[in-house]
């Protein structure tokens, strides 16, 4: 399973070497909702560790991630685990100049609705 969110960088982690053949760094974005902000913590691991390196806290980002979960028993006592595994950033265009300056236009989404009052769509 795929999501996508928006927010702000607010806190990033040290890469963590788990195992010899596992490495973790996990990151805290900041995202307004409604009267509350929420703190979420993702995770990226392996290659994808280094995504961060070209974003500093406060940046505004898009992160595709999966959901992920699994259970876990120790003494007869079963407990689950979510993970939210991290696997594209992208910066959000109004607050990443990307090199093209920061007074750079943004470019408008391009919309399926016609201006023409004589198109052929039933509504």
């Amino acid at each position: 399973m795929s999501f996508d969110i928006q927010g702000k960088l607010y806190e990033m982690f040290d890469e963590q070497q788990i195992s010899d053949k596992f490495r973790k760094r996990e990151f805290v974005l900041e995202i307004p909702d409604g009267s509350y902000t929420q703190y979420v913590k993702f995770q990226l691991t392996q290659d994808k560790c280094n995504l961060l390196d070209a974003y500093k806290n406060g940046d505004e980002v898009k992160v595709t991630f999966n959901l992920t979960g699994k259970p876990f028993t120790k003494n007869g006592q079963t407990m689950y685990f979510t993970n939210l595994q991290a696997w594209r950033m992208e910066p959000v265009s109004n607050n990443f100049d990307g090199g093209a300056g920061a007074g750079a236009p943004q470019q408008e989404a391009p919309s399926f609705y016609s201006s023409d009052a004589d198109n052929d769509l039933p509504f």
